[in-house]
């Protein structure tokens, strides 16, 4: 079922892409994804999202991603005043140590990765626990497209289309245990094709591993993407499966999963061993709790540069207060960042 972002979050309708160029997706994404008809502008876009696409190939998708593509439901929202983020700023500006520690290590290293095939171990306090092929973890759901913003906790930000769908709906299909109360995520780890776990940044104890609350991935925005930009997700944004939850601080969201543990304790995350004095469990956006080390007041939309800087007020929970708010009632959200 589609969801409906609420007004409040600062989702609507929106002209940024023509409702018919929208529609079109359905029939020639399929054929587009899969590399029948591979080009840097897909073939369903406007002369406006020549930019958005410019010099950035699809890769051959595997052929469950194009199988499901025609029946993803979209919709042609996006966030109030904020256009989605040029496809290649979103592509060869990101953090993904694992690949090196500089914003183009990732689109630069990344290529090495091999994705086909790809497992996913599902295990902890579950009623169905096992190691799914890619294709078959994905078989079940039903694709969809959430544009969200994203908050960089380095104080940067962008507005991203994403291809994927509910945690809620795993979560029902291999049936938590009354001892589940937290998720445990767990990024690859393999030194030989990720430049990054071989080098002399030692701070990182891999793999990497971030963690929700339960109530948390239940919540309807939070979701396993497999796409942005109405194609398969690229190496360096965390294909073939990465986590979203569009509320929280871009760490949060671990790239190219490989386990995801159901457990009754909160699970230690990399960032938060490593500097708990800096980066918390939550890490809720919130302009009013600032990094020890700079203001999250403010953040810097990309692109942007010296002469456009494009900064911009940081909103709370980052513009999705109304939906995910209650779930923090009663907290101290200065003590619990």
């Amino acid at each position: 079922m589609l969801i409906k972002i609420p007004k409040s979050s600062g989702c609507r309708e929106s002209d940024v892409t023509p409702e018919s160029l929208y529609l079109s997706r359905r029939q020639m994404l399929g054929a587009t994804v899969a590399g029948l008809a591979v080009s840097s502008l897909p073939q369903w876009a406007s002369a406006a999202d020549a930019a958005r696409y410019a010099d950035v190939e699809p890769g051959k998708a595997p052929s469950w991603f194009a199988e499901k593509l025609p029946s993803v439901q979209w919709e042609a929202v996006t966030v109030k005043n904020e256009p989605i983020t040029p496809f290649k700023d979103a592509t060869h500006y990101n953090n993904f140590y694992e690949f090196g520690t500089d914003k183009g290590d990732p689109a630069a290293n990344a290529g090495s990765l091999k994705t086909e095939p790809w497992s996913v171990v599902v295990d902890g306090e579950v009623g169905k626990p096992g190691r799914y092929g890619l294709e078959d973890f994905m078989k079940p759901y039903q694709l969809e497209e959430r544009i969200y913003r994203l908050r960089c906790v380095e104080a940067w930000s962008m507005v991203i289309p994403w291809i994927g769908f509910p945690i809620s709906a795993l979560l029902k299909q291999v049936e938590p245990t009354s001892k589940a109360k937290y998720i445990r995520f767990e990024t690859l780890q393999d030194p030989k094709v990720m430049p990054g776990q071989r080098s002399g940044f030692a701070l990182i104890d891999w793999p990497y591993v971030e963690g929700l609350r339960l109530d948390e991935a239940m919540n309807p925005l939070a979701i396993l993407a497999v796409g942005m930009y109405g194609r398969e997700l690229p190496n360096q944004n965390g294909a073939p499966l990465r986590l979203v939850v569009p509320w929280k601080y871009g760490f949060k969201s671990v790239k190219s999963i490989v386990r995801i543990s159901l457990v009754s304790e909160q699970p230690k995350t990399t960032w938060q061993s490593i500097a708990s004095d800096e980066y918390g469990f939550y890490a809720n956006v919130n302009p009013m709790v600032d990094h020890p080390r700079w203001t999250q007041a403010r953040e810097r939309r990309l692109p942007s540069g010296l002469f456009s800087p494009n900064v911009r007020d940081t909103l709370m929970f980052n513009g999705y207060q109304d939906e995910v708010a209650s779930l923090y009632a009663g907290m101290d959200l200065r003590k619990d960042y």
